[in-house]
């Protein structure tokens, strides 16, 4: 019977990880991928971060890379393999976990090596789970390339001939970018035109270093300043928006409303010429598996600041978990220590 166990092995859960080995509790890391930082490399190549090396020190080590520096998705991989071997972490790879029950003396995590039991589990999956891809996908022509943007990686996989990117994030901003630069082809753009973007640098400082300065990352999800935040479009950052659109292969055409075989139904235009399509159309997530959780209105476990409903089961990385930072790789070990600090008390 060990003291924890974490279920992800990403930056949430690496961090609860360097507590527990603190702390001296009896632990083990459960991934599902078959190497540490699969999460980060299953992305597109060309993703970086969108914050400096100084905003993405995980406890107890840093972050080896210049000031200033915007590390790829490559080197968040190595920082993590680092990190497991520099405190000696225990982790199971490969272990897909299926069902967490609570039992008399702890719980069991099902997996598909058989169960592993403990006195308590920290849930540590992110808020990444289930590719979402309107429900239209179906409707489309086999002809028509497409693939949600969890699994695009680089342009060269496409068909030749005209694209579509659908979604008006960071992702979608960052692909339709990566794939209307240098091509002859028409590059269809669904999604907020209006979104605002922020620059990474600003008056000579990166704009990390002013949201830290006016405490933007701080304000939690229950102040007035927080919800209002959590309740807006959030900008895209360090891409700019505005050339990306404004070029002459590129083409807004509004929201998606339907399709049928070639043709795509848009808000402003019917387009029957698509060979590609992207959909960076995020996630929903998936807490399915954890028998009598309790889940608020956007499918999220009930928690304050991680502890849940259930005696001994927490989460970490949830998305405005306690702030906006609470599910990136410069903000989790805020919520680390809290949840330690608790882990500590009780």
């Amino acid at each position: 019977m060990l003291d924890y166990v974490i279920i992800g092995g990403a930056q949430a859960g690496l961090s609860m990880a360097y507590h527990l080995t603190k702390m001296k509790k009896s632990f083990l890391v459960v991934d599902g991928n078959s190497e540490i930082g699969a999460s980060w490399l299953d992305r597109w190549d060309s993703l970086k971060l969108f914050t400096p090396t100084e905003y993405n020190h995980l406890p107890g080590l840093k972050f080896e890379a210049k000031k200033g520096h915007y590390p790829s998705k490559f080197e968040v991989a190595n920082y993590f393999k680092k990190y497991v071997k520099t405190f000696n972490i225990p982790v199971q790879l490969d272990t897909l976990v299926s069902a967490v029950s609570k039992t008399n003396s702890g719980f069991k995590v099902t997996h598909n090596h058989g169960e592993t039991r403990a006195q308590n589990v920290i849930v540590a999956t992110g808020p990444f789970h289930i590719p979402y891809t309107p429900p239209c996908h179906a409707k489309i022509s086999d002809e028509v390339l497409q693939m949600h943007s969890n699994y695009y990686k680089r342009k060269e996989q496409l068909q030749d001939g005209n694209s579509l990117v659908v979604g008006g994030g960071d992702s979608g901003y960052q692909i339709l970018n990566e794939i209307s630069k240098d091509n002859p082809n028409t590059v269809y753009f669904s999604g907020d035109t209006n979104v605002k973007s922020l620059p990474q640098q600003f008056l000579g400082k990166t704009l990390w270093w002013w949201f830290k300065r006016i405490g933007f990352l701080s304000y939690n999800k229950y102040s007035w300043i927080g919800k209002m935040l959590n309740s807006t479009t959030q900008p895209v950052i360090g891409t700019d928006v505005k050339e990306i659109l404004s070029r002459t292969n590129v083409l807004a055409v509004g929201r998606t409303k339907d399709a049928l075989n070639q043709d795509l139904f848009f808000e402003h235009k019917t387009v029957g010429d698509i060979k590609n399509i992207i959909w960076a159309t995020g996630y929903r997530p998936n807490f399915k598996w954890i028998e009598g959780l309790e889940l608020d209105a956007d499918g999220y476990p009930k928690n304050f600041r991680g502890v849940s409903n259930i005696e001994g089961l927490y989460f970490i990385g949830l998305p405005w978990m306690y702030t906006r930072g609470s599910a990136t790789l410069g903000g989790v070990s805020k919520d680390a220590s809290y949840l330690a600090n608790v882990i500590g008390g009780n």
